[in-house]
């Protein structure tokens, strides 16, 4: 099917999202779980190459963890276990570390993995959310177009209402089959064209979802 023929995800008719009032509840409210990726030490390294968005993407994923510690919402705070022996966040490498504002996020759990999508990790986040209730999540973390997209298109898929705050995301540049590089700020802004226009996520901003209360 042509994508620009399809109903963006929360306006179909045919796959309506749960509704404020079907959603079941976490300590008394209706909620939404945040969910961190991946803001480990190891995405400091030179390893990675050319980034954007940095010290932008830690202090609004920090600002975000504030906000939900304040409100006694779930924190889910995800960390990638590399399989990879030259990669800085292997396990064997101090890179594995979480970064100090999400070492001290006191999340509702901690999920490992080592793919990219946090749905395919430990524990399992989808059945996770389900039993406690949680129809709702914000995806933010590192890095934008890999372990972000691909983590907020599969809860997407499996019908989670999803918001992305692009400003609490970063990436790298990234060299395509061709040989050329992708500048990082382009790479996050076809993460929020393709999230947006696919029906995936609303792509949203820090700011708008604490002036709003972020539930």
């Amino acid at each position: 099917m042509d994508p620009s023929s399809r109903a963006p995800r929360w306006q179909d008719p045919d796959h309506p999202w749960p509704s404020r009032a079907a959603c079941t509840v976490w300590n008394g409210t209706v909620t939404t779980a945040l969910i961190v990726i991946d803001m480990q030490q190891g995405f400091d390294d030179a390893f990675w190459g050319p980034t954007t968005n940095r010290p932008g993407c830690e202090d609004n994923v920090a600002r975000l963890i504030e906000a939900w510690r304040a409100t006694g919402d779930p924190i889910v705070v995800v960390r990638h276990d590399s399989t990879s022996e030259r990669s800085p966040l292997n396990p064997a490498n101090p890179g594995n570390s979480l970064m100090d504002a999400v070492a001290a996020a006191d999340p509702a759990i901690l999920v490992t993995k080592s793919v990219n999508s946090a749905f395919y990790g430990e524990p399992d986040l989808e059945g996770w959310l389900r039993g406690s209730g949680i129809s709702r999540i914000v995806v933010c973390g590192i890095q934008t177009n890999m372990c972000v997209e691909t983590t907020a298109r599969m809860a997407g898929n499996l019908g989670f209402e999803v918001e992305v705050p692009i400003d609490a995301t970063r990436t790298f540049d990234l060299v395509g089959p061709d040989g050329v590089a992708t500048p990082a700020a382009t790479l996050m802004a076809v993460t929020a064209t393709n999230l947006h226009g696919g029906g995936f996520a609303t792509v949203t901003t820090t700011d708008e979802l604490i002036a709003r209360g972020a539930r």
